[in-house]
């Protein structure tokens, strides 16, 4: 019996020195293999520990101006409306790009809306390529770009063009320039440097400085089409991406001169803006409101004809009166309708004066497509949103008046006839709305708004106003 036991303990004593020598092998081995298999067996870790990322339900890109913070702080406000309870911002891969994230009723992950904000011409390249659903632009749709969207639609119909809010392209210059008014004329020679001193501009002497924004900018692409038409910008104006920045710069340099979106005057000054035969007007609430500012502008939102629910959603949310109050709130000039005092032009027409006497402007016109008596996208959102301000008891008065005018091309009876009838229009849709003007009249060209030298101007003079007389 103890033979036996001795034999078992050398069998069991030399297993176990062959399972150290294995072992001791296939150590070696392993750690040969380590620098192959060690990094993939760590990146496969470290995949599965960390989170995924949020998916992204909704992605607009688009205009600086709409996209550095409008479109965020509307996003934000809409993810609470679905019902998200916290959102969160994260930083993009690059400047000008970030998402709001949230986790909504019934998901158990997290989702994103994804905002990019390169430029207005990204708007249009990137719906081509099905890289978002909503286009950013602080300018309308050009007609080559619309030509590359057909196969979502009509991108200059009402169904997938929505005027979101208006801007006013101001022009800032530093507190101290003692400069307070130009004309679009010497605007238009400061930037492309025809005028290169501030003497010359009525200003004290001293070398101006050009700043601008970049290329792809729907800021820069309207100051091109309002102010530069085929002049060039000056080749050393100092070109800026950020909004922000631009104003920043000019408003810490007494030579500089800038254009800018209105919310992004901050510590700059801006400059009243004329043309000849037309009063000086600022930047304000109800210059730009009316869009009689000669720099006025309009931000859009583009989808297609058919969008999907969640991009219906959001666009109604955002022309609503909540996603309106969002706009205001930043610096923008909200669509919901007002109504307050403004003084009538210098030039204005005895019949004019004694029709709005005693009544208050209320804080938009009612404008047409080129060449027509058909109301604009704006002007059909519009007679809702004038209807719906007209039938609130807080909002008591004693009918409402419509003034209708032309640009002056052609005789004077055809200008009349056709402020009477842009009038008219705009009447008949009151009325079927169940509102029923206290007056309608037309005033031809009288009070022009802007010059009737461009088209632009031409545009902005074809318009119908309307007053509200009170109790």
């Amino acid at each position: 019996m103890p033979q036996e036991r001795e034999s078992k303990g050398s069998s069991a004593g030399l297993a176990i020195v062959l399972t150290i020598l294995l072992l001791a092998g296939g150590g070696v081995a392993l750690w040969r293999l380590a620098p192959s298999f060690l990094p993939n067996l760590l990146h496969r870790t470290n995949a599965a520990a960390a989170p995924a990322a949020p998916e992204v339900i909704l992605s607009l890109h688009g205009s600086n101006t709409i996209g550095a913070q409008l479109a965020g702080t509307l996003a934000e406000a809409f993810l609470k409306r679905e019902g998200a309870q916290a959102v969160t911002t994260k930083p993009g891969a690059r400047a000008d790009e970030y998402s709001l994230v949230a986790t909504l009723p019934g998901d158990t992950l997290p989702k994103a809306i994804e905002i990019q904000a390169h430029g207005s011409a990204t708007a249009f390249t990137d719906m081509v390529a099905g890289k978002c659903e909503i286009g950013m632009a602080s300018r309308p749709v050009k007609p080559e770009e619309a030509a590359t969207l057909t196969k979502l639609g009509d991108m200059t119909s009402a169904e997938c063009e929505h005027v979101v809010g208006l801007d006013g392209l101001a022009i800032i210059v530093n507190k101290s320039n003692p400069v307070s008014a130009l004309t679009k004329d010497q605007v238009a020679k400061i930037f492309s440097g025809e005028i290169t001193n501030w003497k010359d501009a009525g200003g004290g002497a001293g070398p101006i400085e050009v700043l601008a924004r970049d290329d792809k900018s729907g800021t820069y692409d309207t100051f091109k089409a309002l102010v530069l038409g085929k002049a060039k910008l000056v080749a050393g104006a100092v070109r800026i991406e950020d909004s922000r920045e631009l104003s920043d710069r000019v408003a810490d340099n007494a030579n500089a001169i800038g254009f800018i979106g209105l919310p992004y005057i901050r510590s700059a000054k801006a400059i009243a803006i004329s043309e000849p035969g037309v009063a000086p007007l600022l930047p304000n609430r109800l210059t730009v409101g009316t869009e009689d500012y000669l720099l006025s502008r309009r931000l859009f939102f583009y989808v297609a004809a058919q969008p999907k629910p969640l991009v219906r959603r959001f666009v109604e949310f955002a022309l609503g009166s909540d996603g309106q109050d969002v706009v205001a709130r930043n610096g923008f000039v909200e669509l919901n309708v007002k109504a307050g005092s403004a003084a009538a032009a210098t030039n204005s027409t005895p019949g004019y004066m004694k029709l709005i006497t005693g009544a208050q402007r209320l804080s938009l016109n009612f404008r047409f497509r080129p060449g027509s008596t058909e109301l604009d996208n704006r002007a059909l959102v519009d007679l809702d949103r004038v209807s719906g301000f007209l039938a609130n008891p807080a909002h008591q008065h004693g009918g409402i008046i419509l003034c209708g005018f032309a640009d002056a091309q052609g005789k004077g009876d055809v200008n009349q006839t056709l402020a009477l009838s842009r009038a008219n229009a705009v009447a008949e849709e009151f009325k079927r709305r169940g509102v029923t003007p206290s007056a309608v009249s037309a005033f031809g060209a009288t009070n022009p708004v802007a010059s009737n030298k461009t088209e632009d101007g031409r545009q902005k003079n074809r318009r119908v106003e309307v007053w509200m007389r009170t109790m």
